[in-house]
């Protein structure tokens, strides 16, 4: 399915990016100064001293907008329903993500957060508790308008090493950037890296843990634990090496609970205190978590699910509920980036499993839900708006 995005070419391989002078894009604004050069004709002369004029011509400020929802977690019943939408010879997501792919493909950069590990066979899929996710997933998303997706999580070690190098070749495939899992130390090192309108955003990601699954001897580079010193220290390294932007994503939290913990609201100052991190994203908890503004930055600290079987009597009702949160970059004179956020709420139909919009009119006990968690750490704290 092909969208309106402008194409981008994701830089992997050394860290290692050139700075170059930015090339000027359109007509900008031109401030003009003028001064009356002195005379040196006699008081007599009737003739007027010439006029002098400086042009200076500014160069235009550009807004990028980026948009992120929740975990992908895809029990056997979704998986199930996708091998039904292909006619049983394969399975098809697209279906589930009709509805919200012109919302995603709308913006310069989408970000998804794939949950569990893809198998390029599809052969002995599995579900909770430990995930074996057909790779279809990976072409659905894509085609919704997805540009890249966050890997770390606590399922990240379900099909062990196996499972994460075969997660990033399907993603590879279709042509979507990755982090938070690697298949080399040198891959480990490497930000995603999107660039449009010539801005860089550079996408960070890491997972609090592994469900007590060890991570392989000598491989500590299979996947980014949490660690706030070194989260900050490659956010630097990425502005540094020319990153417009750093986005830092988190698999955190209290699973099922719609406020941040003290140590997520406690990692999140920290990490908005480094001016090399714009922005923090959270994942894992299941249930849209509330957002906060701190200082001119923010976190959302939780965004649900995008796409699961959670919902079932033996998990709470939010675990349907996501959000897709949008937020708009706004260049200023002093090279800094302005934010501001709208959220959409989102809710899935478990008898079809496709995603739709909530709003008063339509899925309105998800909105509400979904409008209250966001703002549930109280007036004040947090800004942004629901819209489409």
């Amino acid at each position: 399915m092909q969208h309106a995005k402008e194409r981008r070419r994701r830089r992997r391989g050394p860290w290692i990016i050139l700075v170059c002078a930015l090339a000027v894009l359109g007509v900008g604004a031109t401030v003009v100064y003028r001064a009356s050069k002195a005379s040196t004709a006699s008081p007599a002369a009737t003739t007027a001293a010439p006029v002098e004029t400086t042009t200076t011509t500014l160069k235009p400020l550009r807004t990028i907008t980026v948009s992120t929802t929740g975990d992908f977690l895809l029990h056997m019943p979704v998986q199930q329903r996708a091998l039904s939408n292909g006619g049983g010879k394969s399975y098809d997501f697209s279906p589930m993500l009709a509805e919200i792919a012109p919302s995603l493909s709308a913006v310069d950069i989408a970000y998804c957060h794939m949950e569990t590990p893809l198998t390029s066979s599809d052969h002995n899929l599995t579900g909770y508790p430990i995930f074996n996710t057909a790779h279809e997933i990976a072409d659905a998303a894509k085609a919704a308008g997805y540009d890249s997706c966050s890997t770390a999580s606590n399922h990240s070690l379900d099909q062990g090493e196996s499972g994460i190098t075969q997660t990033l070749n399907e993603l590879d495939r279709v042509g979507l950037g990755h982090v938070g899992t690697a298949r080399s130390a040198l891959e480990a090192f490497v930000p995603d890296l999107q660039t449009v309108k010539g801005v860089k955003v550079a996408h960070l990601d890491y997972t609090y843990g592994t469900n007590g699954i060890p991570v392989p001897a000598g491989k500590p580079w299979l996947l980014n634990l949490i660690n706030i010193d070194q989260a900050i220290a490659a956010a630097a390294e990425a502005k540094a090496a020319g990153a417009n932007i750093v986005i830092v994503e988190m698999h955190w939290g209290e699973e099922y609970s719609a406020l941040p913990s003290a140590t997520q609201r406690a990692q999140a100052a920290a990490l908005l205190a480094s001016p090399s991190i714009d922005l923090v994203i959270g994942q894992h908890t299941h249930v849209v978590q509330a957002a906060e503004k701190i200082g001119k930055k923010y976190v959302i600290y939780g965004t649900g699910n995008i796409l699961s079987n959670q919902g079932a009597p033996a998990t709470p009702v939010p675990t349907n509920d996501g959000v897709i949160v949008k937020i708009a970059f706004t260049e200023q004179r002093d090279g800094s980036w302005l934010q501001s956020v709208t959220y959409v709420p989102t809710f899935v139909d478990r008898s079809t499993y496709v995603i739709h919009f909530a709003n008063a009119f339509t899925n309105n006990a998800s909105y509400q839900r979904t409008v209250t968690a966001m703002n549930g750490l109280g007036p004040g704290t947090f800004d942004g708006t629901p819209g489409n």
